[in-house]
């Protein structure tokens, strides 16, 4: 039982800690309370846990709101602000987050190509940067069981255009697995261990 040396992160075909970062767009009260497509329940746990394995991770992480300034919405919801207590936050009025000028130059600064996407709606605060993000030379990776929809027609049918476009849909328990790899990375074993056995992330639909 030898393991193979760690890769090489700008050579890894496959997401690591060394080459993805973590967006997270618009989880807040009223995005939360409009979702249809999962329970919301779940929703809510598969974000915290989404974040969490960010952090274990340390991947770079960009967090954004919008309209919470001009008082229109609420702030990021507290299960999630709470894990996040360090991680600034980009508030906008685009829709579209890759409009908005400082969250583009955080996506920028964190100097990785590759995107872990979770954003609410599916099909808008997802799909929009997405697609962008995609043509400017990103690999996205939205998170398809941490994200929602106004309706599960809705949430599918942006799923379906963001992969056509070239997304590479993947879950929570993958992203886990594959920034993982190795039962043998002992740093990280505990905390890999604590997300997919005791978190409560994987409920069913």
């Amino acid at each position: 039982m030898t393991s193979l040396p760690v890769r090489d992160p700008n050579k890894d075909e496959l997401l690591a800690p060394g080459n993805a970062a973590l967006m997270i767009i618009d989880y807040q009260p009223t995005q939360i309370d409009s979702i249809n497509s999962m329970p919301k329940a779940q929703l809510v746990a598969n974000i915290v846990t989404v974040a969490k394995i960010a952090l274990l991770y340390k991947l770079p992480i960009v967090l954004s709101t919008v309209n919470v300034a001009n008082g229109r919405n609420a702030d990021t919801i507290p299960a999630l602000k709470s894990v996040l207590s360090g991680v600034d936050s980009y508030d906008r009025t685009a829709i579209n987050a890759w409009e908005d000028k400082q969250f583009r130059d955080a996506v920028t600064a964190t100097n990785r190509k590759r995107i872990i996407a979770c954003a609410l709606w599916t099909e808008a605060c997802l799909t929009f940067p997405t697609l962008d993000m995609i043509l400017e030379g990103y690999e996205v990776y939205p998170v398809t069981d941490a994200v929602g929809g106004t309706s599960r027609m809705a949430h599918h049918m942006a799923l379906h255009r963001i992969e056509q476009a070239g997304a590479h849909l993947t879950s929570v328990p993958q992203i886990l697995c594959e920034l993982q790899r190795d039962w043998n990375r002992t740093e990280t074993l505990e905390g890999f261990a604590d997300e997919m056995f005791a978190s409560g992330a994987f409920l069913k639909m």
